[in-house]
């Protein structure tokens, strides 16, 4: 085989140098793909127990300061604490308000409801906070969300209405069609309009800034649909208290629905997360959700015993946050985060990898067929 001598020549240097050029290039083009498109799998859950003890927080909100705002509805206050999990209070100007639903506004302040305080409350990041009342009585305003309109909006629980206030105050009210409907969630769709959740009315809403309502039924019965996110995929994802389940509506109005692996854990706040995927908390569980948008679950139990965990909003550090109503105690989750898209660069790096291997490969041959 003269072929093999020739490459052999010098005791067999020349062929081993070259199949090792050969594995390293392989390697190199391997383990450079395999870096890129392996995500992170663990997930840490970090407990921040709140100073006044009781509050039982809710509603948990992104702030434009880098912080993270949560509601205390029984401390009658507005929390903020920062991502190195410093905390402050702030006490609300009116007691037994009940503070649930908050948000980020355009005009760089936190909104909240005031459930049964019965008004909408204002908080700037400096603690100055400004209260206005909901006309009618006892209408329970529950979630709010901002607008593409430069508003807030939010649900009345009570009032079976939408409302919708401006940031100077003025409050505007729109009833829905289905009688003692008791919406819950609310949030901006991809479509320019709001979304929200029907708990009695088993439904899902839609309302354009026009005040225009339209209303798609749940498939499954006293579902009890509760909070209510914007997805990734350009579809709307909500929680289902009462059918343990995680839905999903088109803006044409198809519902999908994921049951949970587990009967009995009361889904209701939900979040979109910056890993592409969404994020629920389970209030009976004492559990943490996440589903792709292909409808993949997995759980994370919270530490605190009984935390029954409730709101949840993706925080500025790439974690989940979420507030837990009996644990008294703020939740941090971290993420996989995203499956990284490789630069140009690293793209080149791969190519030239496998390029150097298929032609050390192909020289090897006429070697060996010479």
């Amino acid at each position: 085989m003269p072929g093999f001598h020739s490459i052999g020549t010098g005791s067999g240097m020349g062929f081993r140098a070259r199949t090792g050029a050969i594995a390293a290039a392989v390697l190199l083009a391997l383990v450079a793909a395999f870096a890129l498109t392996t995500p992170a799998t663990a997930q840490t859950i970090t407990e921040f127990p709140l100073p006044t003890a009781g509050s039982s927080p809710v509603g948990i909100a992104a702030g434009p300061d880098g912080a993270l705002w949560f509601t205390q509805r029984d401390g009658d206050s507005i929390g903020r604490i920062t991502t190195a999990g410093v905390i402050t209070e702030f006490a609300l100007p009116t007691a037994g308000s009940s503070p649930i639903g908050i948000a980020a506004g355009p005009d760089g302040a936190l909104w909240f409801t005031e459930d049964s305080g019965n008004r909408i409350g204002r908080i700037t990041t400096a603690g100055v906070i400004t209260e206005f009342t909901v006309p009618g009585i006892g209408r329970r305003p529950f979630d709010i969300a901002a607008g593409p309109d430069g508003a807030l909006w939010f649900t009345q629980f009570n009032g079976n209405r939408i409302g919708r206030i401006t940031t100077t105050g003025v409050i505007t009210q729109f009833t829905l069609p289905t009688g003692g409907s008791s919406p819950l969630g609310i949030a901006a769709g991809p479509d320019g309009a709001l979304w929200f959740t029907q708990r009695s009315g088993n439904r899902i809403g839609r309302i354009t800034t026009a005040g225009v309502i339209t209303e798609f039924s749940v498939p499954t019965f006293n579902s009890a649909p509760y909070g209510i996110a914007a997805g990734p995929d350009g579809a709307l994802w909500f929680t289902q208290q009462n059918g343990d389940s995680i839905g999903r509506i088109t803006t044409a109005g198809m519902i999908t629905e994921f049951p949970l692996p587990t009967f009995g854990n009361s889904p209701v706040g939900i979040a979109a997360g910056p890993d592409g995927a969404l994020w629920f908390t389970e209030y009976s569980g004492n559990l943490i959700g996440r589903i792709t948008t292909a409808g993949v679950i997995t759980e994370f139990a919270v530490p605190a015993v009984g935390g029954r965990p409730f709101g949840i909003s993706a925080g500025p550090d790439g974690a989940l946050w979420f507030a837990q109503q009996d644990g008294n105690r703020i939740g941090r989750i971290t993420t996989p985060g995203p499956t990284p898209v490789p630069t140009l660069s690293e793209w080149a790096m791969i190519l030239f990898g496998l390029l150097l291997a298929g032609g050390a490969a192909a020289a090897v041959q006429r070697r060996m067929a010479g």
